[in-house]
């Protein structure tokens, strides 16, 4: 059986100016009780990566899409040395998935196939795909040619 195994952290809430910022409950009182309603809101809040997910594993052939409710060990701290705790798992035939989100792949293909032909109107060059963040807005940026390659050369003296 192949699968992929994908996780969700929990953001923590942060007092910003006195006020409560966030939205999250707190995954290890409630996960257990209510994991329909965790869910609910992740897919709310993270549709996008949910659905990344989901096209990722239906096109490769997974038999199984594995969700990991993940949790700091010590959620005052962002200090990467800090672990993290495996909450809970939870899995879904990516098909059936996809329907639960109303993810059709029809739209998908149609979604790709709109942004290769756009690709396509463009002259030779380098480009950037950007999706706005909180919008469902992509935008195409130019770039110079030599953007995002890394420099051989930085170890050589230059007299």
């Amino acid at each position: 059986q192949r699968g992929d195994i994908l996780t969700t952290k929990q953001w923590y809430q942060r007092r910003v100016r006195g006020d409560l910022k966030g939205g999250n409950s707190e995954w290890r009182q409630k996960l257990d009780t209510q994991r329909g309603d965790i869910l609910t809101t992740e897919m709310k809040n993270n549709k996008c990566k949910l659905a990344k997910w989901t096209v990722s594993s239906i096109l490769a052939g997974a038999d199984l899409l594995k969700f990991g409710y993940i949790t700091r060990s010590m959620p005052r701290s962002s200090s990467e040395s800090i672990g993290h705790a495996i909450l809970s798992t939870q899995q879904f035939i990516p098909k059936q998935f996809a329907a639960q989100i109303s993810l059709d792949m029809n739209n998908a293909w149609g979604i790709l196939r709109v942004i290769v032909d756009k690709c396509m109107q463009l002259k030779d060059g380098k480009y950037v795909l950007y999706k706005e963040p909180a919008k469902p807005i992509l935008r195409i940026y130019k770039v110079p040619q030599n953007t995002f390659e890394e420099n051989d050369d930085s170890d050589v003296d230059q007299d």
